[in-house]
């Protein structure tokens, strides 16, 4: 089914107009916008007799429209002020610049809720011109949490497992670095996020008889700064892409021996002052246009 050799003005018009709204809006119950469905509601409109999702999709490009697609962002609560400015930062000073022989830096967060996902049939390793092959249905056993710490200058990694991600596995966490960092260093930065079990009474009153733990919270909503992250994404795609634990032991047990191994060859991540020039932009010019 083609369109019409001469589309006239107004239909164009009328589909970019429809096509920059939401479904829901136009009383269609979908999630975006396909130029298929797009097609279909310009015909039932009456706006044309026919017209084919290929043409549509001419049409929306040549106005740099992709309704199909979508962009996940957040709607932060968090003014780009002073204040944030200050806290990235903060952040940037701790990843690059060289550290005093008394310093070391650390990188904390929790993966959370990992499944073992123990499979019907057992997994089956490659052979030539054959894939590993994975049994599609799992059995749910439970879950369990990896509390972590990732050094910055040496890529070594600390971590527990912990069924519960409460202050007291925190505390868990910080204790086990407090008896694996050697005396002779007497300060000890921890970079967070702003969850509760970071902040908690029984966090602040552990860091108090603790003094030599510094802790440096990323600014809202900027996760990302937070180096432990890249090493959970490295965990995830390197052990976690096809889950098959026997139960949550196992898993737990599998995820130690990854820390081990990864800690045999540990490297640090290579941050430096440009990774932060794209936010510190945008505070810049917030604070100008606030001025």
């Amino acid at each position: 089914m083609g369109v019409h050799p001469a589309f006239p003005p107004e239909a164009a018009a009328h589909l970019v107009k429809l096509a920059c709204e939401l479904p829901d809006d136009a009383d269609r119950s979908l999630s975006l916008w396909t130029c298929a469905e797009l097609a279909r509601a310009l015909v039932r409109d009456g706006v044309v007799e026919s017209i084919s999702p290929q043409s549509v999709q001419r049409i929306l490009l040549s106005h740099k429209l992709k309704p199909w697609r979508v962009h996940h962002w957040l709607s932060s609560d968090a003014p780009l002020d002073a204040a944030f400015k200050a806290a990235v930062l903060n952040i940037q000073d701790l990843y690059t610049r060289p550290l005093l022989p008394h310093e070391r830096v650390l990188s904390l967060d929790e993966k959370t809720s990992m499944q073992p996902r123990p499979r019907t049939v057992p997994t089956k390793p490659p052979r030539p011109e054959s894939s590993a092959k994975v049994e599609h249905e799992y059995k749910r056993c439970g879950a369990t949490n990896l509390i972590a710490a990732f050094d910055l200058r040496t890529g070594e990694v600390i971590g527990i497992c912990r069924r519960r991600k409460r202050q007291a596995e925190f505390i868990e966490l910080l204790e086990e670095i407090d008896r694996r960092t050697p005396i002779g260093i007497t300060i000890i930065h921890l970079v967070c996020d702003n969850v509760s079990a970071h902040k908690g009474k029984l966090t602040r009153a552990w860091l108090e008889k603790h003094p030599r733990f510094q802790m440096h919270f990323t600014p809202v909503h900027c996760s990302w700064m937070n180096q432990i992250e890249q090493w959970f994404s490295i965990l995830q795609r390197k052990r976690l892409t096809a889950p098959n634990f026997s139960d949550v032991s196992h898993l737990e047990r599998r995820l130690m021996a990854f820390i081990t191994e990864w800690n045999e060859n540990a490297h640090a991540f290579k941050w430096s002052a440009k990774s932060f020039a794209k936010v510190l932009a945008k505070v810049d010019a917030a604070l100008a246009e606030a001025a």
